[in-house]
């Protein structure tokens, strides 16, 4: 099973009112598994300028952006990269906006929704009372994100990757693995255990002392003749 888990930086937050991707990354799993995979570009956002606001959470400006390749000529290589697979996001309806926003330019039909994951919507199911941003949940499940100083389509990816991973049972799913190849390991073993009950040629001595079972008899002569000790004396 292949799941392409993806993320944007855009010029603003409203891909209705014209805003543009202009960061694309993306990580391949195989079974939410990390191939190792990976896609990532540049868009020039064809005279859309960036918004402040949008400048202070991923730094990327106008100049830089000014020699990057449009959306059209980096459509088809994303296409390619995700082919049949699912794509994974946080907060899928932002992302999914300006994907297909950039999808209708072109005249391409929108994402099939059936094909998208929110892992937005997942977490909250998983930890109801939050907080459930990217950073809460690295946080959460132990993930080094450290490195996170400014948003970044591709190390958000990877970073949410793991996250993907891990609220489905990753390090369970690992412990899983181990199981199962020490099961098969002992499956090849030629040592055969034998389930007959066997008995002691002589019984184990007693470690009551003398002592012990004389204060133990005097204890249960207190408790009268209906004590239940009296039934096995």
């Amino acid at each position: 099973m292949r799941e392409i888990v993806f993320d944007t930086e855009t010029t603003g937050l409203r891909a209705e009112s014209g805003d543009r991707v202009i960061e694309l990354g993306a990580v391949e799993l195989e079974n939410r598994f990390p191939t190792g995979r990976s896609f990532h570009v540049y868009i020039n956002p064809d005279g859309k300028k960036v918004d402040p606001g949008a400048f202070d959470v991923h730094g990327i400006s106008d100049e830089f952006l000014a020699d990057k390749p449009k959306f059209a000529e980096i459509v088809q290589d994303f296409m390619d990269f995700v082919s049949d697979a699912n794509l994974v996001a946080h907060n899928a309806g932002f992302d999914m906006g300006f994907i297909n926003a950039e999808f209708a330019r072109l005249g391409y039909e929108p994402f099939p929704w059936d094909r998208v994951i929110d892992t937005l919507a997942l977490a909250r199911k998983r930890h109801p009372m939050g907080p459930n941003s990217l950073d809460a949940l690295c946080s959460r499940y132990a993930i080094d994100n450290s490195r996170r100083d400014k948003h970044g389509a591709l190390l958000d990816s990877e970073l949410l990757a793991e996250v993907y991973i891990e609220m489905n049972g990753g390090r369970q799913a690992s412990l899983l693995l181990d199981a199962d190849a020490a099961v098969e390991t002992k499956s090849v073993s030629t040592e055969q255990v034998s389930g007959e009950r066997r008995l002691r040629p002589a019984p184990l001595p007693s470690r009551l002392t003398q002592d012990d079972i004389e204060r133990h008899r005097a204890f249960v002569d207190k408790l009268g003749d209906g004590a239940i000790w009296n039934r096995y004396g």
